[in-house]
């Protein structure tokens, strides 16, 4: 889980390959707002044009955010996370962080961070996409998809009432995240409580847990499919 009081612009490598990860919005002020991707079609030397000029944010995609909204990011698309978002950030292992502007921010010594700027041109995917956010039906007492991929596959349950997860068939530990309300998980030699803001790795070797509601809950669930 992540609080950004202003996160820089940036895009993420995992080796030679972009990173791919999703946000879920815990909470929003009023006028929270992140970037994802580019408000327009850019080929690489239209970018360049706006960024040499101190314009780049003339062309990004910025999004309003609420509680609950989601977002994909596919490797290779810009972003940053502006001030009042609270977020949980699901993603694929990344080993770099290619920072394309800090908005002219300096440190108590005057000094600016380290942008990288070349690295990150044949990073970027150009591609345009007109609607970033992710569409979901919200739906109490059912596992709701969110986003599926070949990193992660997440869910959202919001359950007032008790489910069984069963993972015989998955070869992976679970993550879950709560982002509201209070349960206990059963699995089956002991059993563990979770609340509000904590989360919990259950490792892969738990194939059975049964989610019990101290009134409701409102959780992620996160695995590698």
């Amino acid at each position: 889980m992540q609080v950004h009081p202003d996160d820089a612009l940036a895009m993420k490598r995992h080796g030679s390959f972009g990173k791919t990860e999703m946000w879920y919005i815990f909470q929003a002020d009023a006028d929270a707002t992140l970037n994802s991707g580019f408000n327009r079609p850019l080929t690489k030397e239209q970018y360049l044009e706006y960024f040499n000029h101190g314009k780049l944010m003339d062309i990004l995609n910025i999004e309003k955010v609420k509680a609950d909204d989601v977002f994909f990011l596919p490797a290779g698309r810009v972003h940053y996370i502006g001030k009042g978002c609270l977020l949980a950030e699901i993603q694929q292992s990344s080993d770099v962080t290619y920072r394309i502007y800090d908005f002219d921010r300096k440190d108590d010594k005057g000094q600016t961070r380290e942008l990288h700027t070349d690295q990150s041109i044949d990073a970027i995917d150009f591609t345009y996409k007109k609607e970033t956010k992710t569409q979901y039906i919200d739906k109490v007492n059912e596992v709701v998809p969110l986003v599926s991929c070949p990193y992660f596959t997440t869910n959202k349950l919001h359950y007032n009432d008790v489910v069984s997860r069963d993972f015989r068939s998955l070869d992976s530990f679970v993550i879950y995240v709560c982002m509201s309300g209070e349960l206990t998980m059963d699995y089956g030699s002991g059993s563990i409580s979770l609340k509000t803001g904590e989360a919990i790795l259950v490792p892969a070797s738990i194939k059975k847990l049964n989610l019990k509601p101290m009134g409701w809950f409102k959780i992620l669930e996160s695995y590698i499919a």
